[in-house]
């Protein structure tokens, strides 16, 4: 341990007693700037003497003492209940996704370069949510991190601190769209993107170089096939390729949070804005971009060109379908490319998003590293975040995707994430947009919304679903 002070004198009348904190361990200096804090200062402490002479050399001295005294005592008490649980970081994360593999690659260096263990807590994701938020509502903190999912924010905003100012500017720029936007609760950022995601177009590659399919494509819509980039185009591709025991494509129809994120990607490509609540945040459901989408889904439906029991299908089973050659194209978050290559190898390609009449638009899906407002170690927490952003291309390399723009220009000319540059396209699309920032969000989503989708799809009048689905979030919301 070691505390140094020191004297300089400012003025004949204003003597200030500067006690470092350079070159003092951590947790000494956080006692230390603790008890400084209470005197008005932050990196230094400022008393301001009157007297002159050797009666103020005496009260400064005395001053010396009283500040240096009172530091060690309070340091020494911290340390003097120190442990390993002092020295121990606690992160919350879910169990065997990208956050524990980068989170456990990593401890061994940051404890080296700080002192501070990395203790990492698993959970599944709905656990993972309902365990922070316990810890929200009961203002304990029983860990000092965690990574989340942007649509707890709102639920969880009170329970976090701000991270503005952890990042610095340029830090910041290196960000990828909306990243820092979607972390942003009240105009304060509460946490650090770890990755951002949305979904693409995968397709088989091999069937689209077929010159026999070519050919056929030609005859029968008039125009050269092509990897579809128009909702037209993706509608005559799927049902072309409806044939010989595969489908063109599918849709998510089963229950839950993925059919309205599908659909709703479907109703920003058709103009939709503020999504679900806009402006006052008021329901907008009544807006044709949302009836239109649910049109477009139906239209798919009604072709024949996805599978017949889409009212039971989610993304995994979507994906596996199109790993096993069932069905041609897929609109999938980016990351599932990875796992596609290396069951299909170079059959499977990656295009952005399709647009609608208003263009490409897609729903991110990032997430985030925060700081629990009750964790008592907040700067170690902070330094922590630091130290994470710089370990980005982890992300990428563990799930094919990141926040930071760096880290994606490192690989959009890598072969093996040749999905990079499609989901780049996508997420700067002027179309691509969070869904809403309301802590009421899983209600509206799981309660009114997901019905409202499945009861489309099995054909109920899609106006008279739009309308109920309104009047219940108004009623929801008061």
């Amino acid at each position: 341990m070691q505390i140094c002070g020191s004297v300089r004198e400012k003025s004949f009348t204003k003597l200030h007693i500067v006690v470092s904190l350079k070159n003092i361990c951590s947790p000494f200096k956080l006692c230390i700037e603790q008890t400084l804090k209470s005197q008005h200062t932050t990196q230094y402490a400022s008393f301001l003497v009157t007297e002159k002479g050797s009666k103020m050399k005496h009260k400064m001295q005395t001053l010396i003492s009283v500040v240096v005294t009172a530091a060690a005592v309070l340091s020494l008490a911290a340390c003097g209940s120190s442990s390993a649980e002092s020295k121990t970081l606690s992160i919350l994360v879910e169990g065997g996704g990208p956050a524990e593999k980068v989170a456990r690659s990593n401890a061994a260096e940051f404890e080296k370069e700080t002192g501070y263990k990395i203790n990492i807590d698993t959970s599944p994701y709905s656990g993972l949510y309902d365990k922070l938020k316990a810890e929200t509502d009961s203002s304990k903190a029983t860990h000092d991190l965690a990574v989340i999912d942007v649509l707890w924010f709102p639920a969880l905003a009170k329970g976090l601190s701000s991270v503005d100012g952890v990042l610095s500017s340029s830090e910041e720029s290196d960000l990828m769209p909306q990243l820092k936007e979607g972390g942003t609760i009240d105009g304060k950022l509460l946490g650090i993107p770890t990755w951002t995601n949305a979904k693409i177009l995968l397709y088989r590659k091999d069937l689209f170089e077929n010159e026999a399919n070519k050919t056929a494509f030609k005859e029968q819509y008039g125009y050269d096939l092509k990897v579809p980039t128009t909702w037209a185009e993706y509608r005559d591709t799927a049902k072309f390729f409806t044939k010989d025991d595969m489908y063109g494509t599918a849709i998510i129809g089963q229950t839950g949070a993925d059919s309205v994120t599908g659909w709703l990607e479907f109703a920003t490509q058709a103009g939709a804005n503020n999504l679900v609540l806009g402006k006052g945040n008021k329901p907008n459901l009544g807006d044709k971009a949302y009836s239109q989408a649910l049109d477009y889904m139906r239209d798919l439906v009604k072709d024949g060109s996805i599978p017949a029991d889409y009212l039971s299908l989610g993304t995994s089973e979507i994906s596996n379908m199109f790993n096993q050659g069932k069905i041609a194209m897929q609109l999938t978050w980016a990351h599932f490319y990875l796992s596609s290559a290396e069951e299909l190898g170079d059959k499977v390609g990656a295009a952005p998003m399709i647009a609608g009449s208003a263009g490409v638009g897609a729903i991110p899906g990032p997430w985030y590293e925060v700081v629990m407002k009750n964790s008592k170690k907040q700067d170690i927490a902070k330094k922590y975040l630091e130290f994470m952003y710089g370990k980005n291309e982890g992300y990428m390399e563990t799930l094919g995707v990141a926040a930071r723009k760096s880290v994606f220009a490192k690989y959009e000319d890598n072969a093996k994430y040749a999905h990079v540059k499609a989901l780049e396209t996508t997420l700067a699309a002027k179309q691509t947009q969070n869904r809403p920032a309301t802590k009421m969000w899983t209600e509206i989503e799981t309660e009114i919304l997901s019905p409202l989708v499945q009861n489309s799809l099995k054909g109920a009048n899609t106006k008279d679903e739009l309308s109920k689905a309104q009047q219940s979030i108004e009623d929801l919301l008061g």
